[in-house]
């Protein structure tokens, strides 16, 4: 049998007939059934027309194996009256709410109704009965009833054509595509499978199921009847090399579902068979007396009918995957390629003994480095579904070793997805390919377990846990109880402390929590080998101990809290009954296990402060009600004896916070034991401040304290101030006592700051806490007394910011902040008014004090010397607390604490600090934006003013020529950012911003006899960074206010100057009034003109036959052939003897892609000229541009083209930014997908239009191709997404994208430096 290919070309009416093949009979058969089926649908060709189409003669010069996504013929008839338009072929947005009104529309538009579809779409019938109907009309009619299955495949594209018997019988497949094509709704952009609400997503999956079901009712005798599969593989192959994406996105979903049916069909075939040989293999063993002659005919004829239906079954999947497959794989649309992938893979594990081989496989393998996420998960999930079986993986080392180093790479990928699902492919290598992986891979995904994602960190986790840990635990239990425990934490030990990754176990134990739960639940083996009285003897030295104590309390925090550590995420928002339950027994079990030991382990390591500080969070996951209901209270007793213990004997922050906390959370007075708490509590906080006044009285008296005194007084002091955040402390009155020693600090500054930090922390929490006991009732005394204490620690805190020692300064300012915010006007909200006598507003002289302290804290840090490591965390931490200090002094503003103008101290530094505190000045400018638009714009100018005064002071009139002034611009342009959006309601502010700058520059009048002009003119060039946000008629009326004030305030011998400032801002006023037809010629598209027909053909004829020549004698490279429908016409680029000139230069020829053209003939000569500098002093250099364009637009010659990095900022007519190239994508969007398409083989949309076709050739000889690529940036993306790990170039295809080196980088001479990969970009480092 003959295979016949659909035509790859589809014609106009008017096209000759030898461009075109029409679909046969799929395939030619001895059988005269086939030749009248096909003839009575019209569709059989001539007899002397070939089988296969022959491209070698079209004026294309295309092969027929191009892949295409555009039709060229379609664009190109025989006269020009057939031309169909580009608009007429694409599809037009329309609103979501008209396409998906329950296929009301799309029904609608159509003139026959189908049943077939509008039975699938309702869902209301079992698909098995719908084919069973439809097969019943077949049989009847096959021509009726395959063209209701056409229809329905027509209309599941969303199209509003309808494919009548005549145009069946009398047409070709390409011309009904072509009518189709011509009659889609322009109105729509969404057809059925990209519709996402419920009745269509039904529809997609009744759409997949019935081209199941219609294979699976038709495999015993129908699919063979050389009608049915024939033409409708003939026409799916049609419709997915169509232009218009639907077509092609449902076209390509049905042939690969059509594809897995047919190969479960083979498989049950090919079963058949099998049994059919054993069967006659046993009948032909047996002796001549037991041989049936007759069964073994049967049989024998049997074979050969499975063999012929064998065959006929694979032709078909043949014609399906080239013709549809080998071409959609590397499709445009991202949804086409996982199609295409997606299906492959249950290809190979339904059918692996054809299938799952290394031409097959390979496909999977490019497509691992695609740009898209979607596609690459499917990459990746297919993949699973082989190494899932040892046997499949067994067939799958060369695959596996050839692409080995990219699975790896994708671990990292910049999509989580993606990475976790890398992750699960390895782990399923390493179960069932023994040794593939080696140490070096493994390492690779180690890290990966304190990632921040969680779903990626439990995959490498499980990875981790079947490399090494993964032990028969039960087996080693055999040794006693605790032996296993031993060995899986020496083990988890060993890779935590010798890894060196990470410093917190807790992101460990929640990766390892999926796969190793019940290992690291086994709380009562930790605690055993925590307690062991020789510990050197067992191999734990401190750091293992450590770190044991770490994963103790993680895993019983993972356990009750069923949460991620901090930074981990996403985590689950809502549990589940189920997963609350299993949390209460996990608590309820660690707290019986537990409750007795944690005295015993608090003993154990009393002395050491990180261990302690550790097993004081315990409490936190117990269900402490079993102290009581388990008459458990003498461990309750040991439990608060060593609490005393630990607070007494430890000073460090850390371990008193931990205490305080774990006695706060026994402090309930829900529980039965509260008394005995609470008895403790007093008990401890009744020695603590017995000794500090006791202390406090001698140190009042006396005039010198010793070290030992001081430290036993800050000792006490910072140990209660701990413990008053926690425990209201109010009844032993400390407000008074600690107010007079930081009253004897500020009067004799002889109190140490060891001593006067923790007394200011005391004063503050002991306001709070009669804040809190405020309730609606309160007398008026009351409220008076604690606003005097307000005022009084206010006053205190304010003379400390001037203390000589910074950490008082900062803890000063500090409690300060949060005091302010806490009684600012936000106290006397909603239900709270009689609070109104509590709000506090500082004094002017405070303000000033908390601006000046930013000033000298915040925004002049040193940078710390040295750089070693304890520098540089140095450095980490105290840029923190500045940080800490900003955000303060923020909130203050954005809460009306603080004038909104103080502000201002802050804005002036965003660009200066940007990389410290960009995010938090931003924030607070954005808010500050909220509240009150015209007090900000005016801030705003007060910061730049106050800038310039200061650079004015410092340097004099020369200050304009600065780095200085430059860098008060860039401010200015960053300022002018905020008022991009939302330009009506910045209108109002950015004009009295405008207004008062033209007022301040010239506030000061020029000194006399001098030509400078006003001292503060220099300011109009940074208020002319805010002039492209204007509306144009306010650009009108400030213009007038500027010639205004001219008027008024320069001299009539001064008005006359041509001072720079002033020339820059009225030329920013006027650069879209006076200036603006200059500029609306340069942005304007140019107007469509039509030459004369018969010329412009010979034109494009003599281009297109001298093309190939010209580009053989100058190009180092042969470079691929690009052609497509997209690229109509080009020109000559040069005569040989021209294209021999440029073999010294660096870069010879690179192919075109349609934005060149298309880009380029939008703009009129005005902008190029302006834009693109010429350069005509280089020899060799000068070439032109072929324009091969979908519009026909008058082309102009050029002598050179050079391709200049061109600016984004420049304003549209309303104002706004606006790219300079108004195109689909930004430029570095548009440089890869030059790359990706015409260096690589593949086409990108151009307009509405995709194309991937071999239509035309079109090659571009670039001049100055080493100042193109020096000006680009020096950035280069992140293409397949792998983290940083591009793929190696031999790894094959990315988008059907072919590696190929290219003679374009500055320096080299015959391509791309080594190492470096063109994959989707330009250019990147192996």
């Amino acid at each position: 049998m003959l295979l016949r290919k659909s035509s790859r070309v589809l014609d106009s009416p008017g096209s000759s007939s030898s461009s075109l093949v029409q679909p046969q009979g799929m395939w030619a058969s001895s059988s005269s059934s086939v030749a009248q089926g096909d003839a009575e649908m019209g569709s059989l060709p001539a007899s002397g027309v070939p089988d296969v189409l022959d491209l070698s003669s079209s004026e294309d010069g295309g092969g027929s194996d191009s892949g295409s996504d555009f039709e060229d013929t379609l664009w190109k008839g025989g006269k020009r009256g057939t031309r169909t338009p580009l608009s007429r072929t694409l599809t037009a947005k329309r609103s979501r709410k008209d396409a998906s009104r329950d296929g009301g529309s799309l029904a609608e538009r159509n003139q026959e109704p189908s049943n077939l579809f509008e039975v699938v779409r309702l869902a209301k019938s079992a698909m098995e009965s719908v084919v069973d109907d439809w097969l019943e009309s077949y049989k009847q009619n096959k021509e009726a009833g395959f063209l209701e299955l056409v229809n329905f495949f027509i209309r599941s594209c969303g199209c509003k054509g309808v494919v009548t018997p005549e145009m069946f019988r009398k047409q070709q497949n390409s011309e009904i595509i072509q009518q189709l094509t011509e009659q889609f709704d322009e109105d729509s952009a969404e057809y059925p499978l990209v519709l996402t609400t419920q009745p269509w997503r039904k529809f997609q999956a009744g759409f997949c199921e019935l081209v199941t079901v219609l294979v699976r009712r038709c495999q015993y005798s129908i699919i063979y009847d050389e009608y049915l599969m024939d033409t409708l593989i003939s026409l799916l192959t049609g419709l997915s090399d169509s232009q218009v994406r639907a077509f092609r996105h449902t076209s390509t979903l049905a042939a690969m579902k059509l594809m897995t049916a047919l190969v479960k069909v083979a498989l049950g075939v090919s079963l058949h068979k099998d049994n059919n040989q054993r069967q006659y293999e046993a009948e032909r063993n047996k002796g001549p007396s037991r041989r049936a002659t007759d069964k073994l005919e049967a049989l024998l004829e049997k074979r050969r009918e499975l063999q012929e239906q064998q065959e006929e079954i694979e032709n078909m999947m043949n014609a399906i995957f080239k013709g549809v497959f080998v071409h959609r794989y590397r499709d445009v649309v991202p949804e086409i390629r996982a199609i295409c992938i997606e299906e492959m893979g249950n290809w190979m594990q339904s059918y692996s003994a054809s299938f799952l081989t290394d031409s097959y496989l390979k496909y999977i393998g490019w497509t691992l480095h695609d740009k898209q996420r979607e596609v690459r998960l499917k990459c990746l999930k297919a993949l699973q579904g082989l190494y899932r079986s040892r046997e499949m993986a067994a067939r799958m080392e060369l695959f596996t070793s050839r692409f080995k180093g990219r699975m790896v790479s994708m671990v990292l990928d910049k999509e989580p997805e993606v990475g976790v699902e890398a992750v699960k492919l390895l782990t399923l290598i390493l179960q069932n390919m023994e040794g593939m992986l080696t140490d070096e891979d493994c390492e690779a995904v180690y890290p990966v377990v304190y990632a921040s994602n969680r779903a990626l960190a439990a995959a490498a986790g499980e990875f981790l846990y079947r490399k090494q840990f993964d032990r028969d635990w039960e087996a080693v239990k055999e040794k006693g109880r605790r032996g296993g425990s031993r060995d899986f934490f020496r083990l988890l030990l060993a890779f935590f402390i010798e890894s060196e990754l990470h410093e917190h176990a807790a992101y460990l134990v929640d990766s390892l929590w999926d796969c190793a739960a019940p290992l690291l639940k086994d709380w009562d083996g930790l605690t055993h080998l925590l307690l062991e009285e020789s510990p050197e003897e067992a191999g734990w030295g401190d750091q293992q101990e450590n770190a044991l104590i770490e994963i103790l309390v993680s895993s019983m925090r993972q356990a009750t809290e069923g949460k991620s550590p901090v930074g981990r995420g996403p985590g689950k928002k809502v549990l589940s009954a189920r997963e609350r339950k299993a949390l209460e027994d996990d608590r309820e079990k660690l707290t019986q296990y537990l409750i007795p030991l944690l005295p015993q382990l608090l003993a154990k390591f009393s002395a050491d402060a990180e261990k302690v500080a550790l097993l004081l969070a315990a409490p936190r996951c117990f269900n402490l009600s079993l102290y009581s209901s388990g008459r458990l209270e003498k461990y309750l007793e040991q439990l608060l004896a060593q609490l005393r213990e630990v607070v007494e004997k430890h000073t460090c922050q850390e371990v008193l916070e931990a205490a305080s906390q774990a006695l706060y959370v026994l402090c309930n007075p829900e529980f039965t034991f509260y008394s005995r708490v609470d008895l403790a509590r007093s008990r401890l906080v009744d020695t603590l401040t017995d000794k500090f006044q006791h202390e406090l009285a001698e140190l009042l008296q006396a005039s010198y304290l010793d070290e030992d005194e001081v430290y036993s007084m800050a000792a006490t002091l910072k140990r209660i101030s701990i413990l008053h955040n926690a425990h209201d402390l109010t009844p032993w009155q400390l407000y008074e006592p600690c107010s007079l020693l930081l009253q004897r600090a500020v009067d004799t500054g002889e109190v140490p700051k060891q001593v006067v930090i923790p007394t200011m922390t005391c004063l503050h929490f002991s306001i709070l806490w009669d804040l809190a006991h405020v309730s609606g009732t309160v007398p008026v005394q009351e409220l008076l007394a604690l606003k005097r204490k307000v005022a009084s620690f206010c006053s205190l805190c304010q003379s400390c910011l001037t203390d000589v020692d910074s950490s008082v300064q900062e803890q000063a300012f500090v409690l300060l902040s949060d005091l302010l915010l806490v009684f600012s006007p936000q106290l006397a909200r909603g239900e709270r008014e009689a609070l109104e006598l509590l709000v506090y507003r500082p004094e002017v002289a405070l303000q000033s004090q908390l601006a000046g302290f930013l000033m000298d804290h915040v925004f002049n840090h040193a940078e710390l010397v040295g750089s070693d490591e304890e520098d540089s965390e140095g450095k980490i931490e105290r840029l923190h607390q500045q940080r800490n200090l900003l955000a303060g002094f923020c909130k203050l503003i954005l809460y009306n604490v603080l004038e909104l103008s103080a502000a201002s101290d802050v804005f002036k530094h965003y660009a200066k600090f940007y990389k410290d505190y960009g995010d938090i000045i931003k924030e607070t400018l954005s808010r500050a934006r909220q509240i009150d638009r015209d007090e900000w714009a005016r801030t705003l100018l007060l910061s730049l003013q106050q800038l310039l005064t200061e650079l004015l002071l410092q340097q004099g009139p020369d200050a304009v020529y600065s780095k200085a002034f430059l860098e008060i611009r860039d401010l200015a342009r960053r300022f002018s950012l905020f008022f991009s959006l939302h330009q009506l309601h910045n209108r109002q502010a950015l004009v009295a911003l405008h207004k008062a700058g033209i007022k301040f520059a010239f506030q000061e009048p020029a000194p006399s006899g001098s030509e400078l002009g006003p001292l503060n003119l220099p300011f109009l060039e940074v208020l002319s960074e805010f002039s492209p946000r204007l509306l144009r008629p306010d650009k009108k009326l400030l213009l007038s206010y500027l010639e205004q004030t001219c008027q008024a305030r320069l001299s009539p011998q001064q008005r006359g100057k041509a001072w720079n400032p002033l020339l820059t801002y009225r030329r920013s006023l006027r650069s879209l009034d006076d200036m603006g037809s200059d500029a609306s010629r340069i942005a304007a598209p140019r107007p469509r003109r039509r030459p004369g027909a018969a010329a412009k053909r010979r034109r494009l004829d003599d281009s297109s036959q001298r093309g190939d020549s010209s580009l053989q004698l100058s190009s180092r490279l042969e470079a691929p052939m690009l052609t497509s429908t997209v690229l109509k016409r080009g020109r000559q680029p040069g005569s040989p003897a021209q294209l021999q000139e440029e073999e010294g230069s660096e870069s010879d020829f690179v192919q075109s892609q349609p934005w060149f053209s298309s880009q380029r003939s939008r703009e009129s000569p005005g902008r190029q000229q302006l834009l693109v500098p010429r350069s005509a002093s280089r020899p060799g250099l000068g070439s032109r541009m072929d324009r091969l364009s979908l519009m026909e637009e008058e082309e102009e010659e050029e002598e050179e083209m050079v391709i200049q990095e061109e600016s984004s900022d420049e304003e549209d007519p309303q104002g706004r930014d606006m790219p300079l190239i108004r195109s689909h994508s930004s430029q570095g969007e548009q440089l890869r997908d030059l790359f990706d398409s015409t260096i690589l083989g593949i086409e990108v949309s151009a307009g509405k239009c995709e194309s991937r076709g071999r239509g035309s050739t079109c090659r571009v000889a670039v001049g100055g191709a080493k100042s193109y690529w020096e000006s680009l940036p020096r950035r280069t993306p992140d293409v397949a997404g792998a983290g940083g790990r591009p793929p190696v170039r031999e790894q094959g295809l990315s988008q059907g994208i072919t590696h190929q080196a290219l003679s374009l980088w500055p320096g080299s001479r015959t391509g791309l430096p080594r190492g470096v990969s063109t994959l989707g970009g330009l250019g990147r480092r192996v």
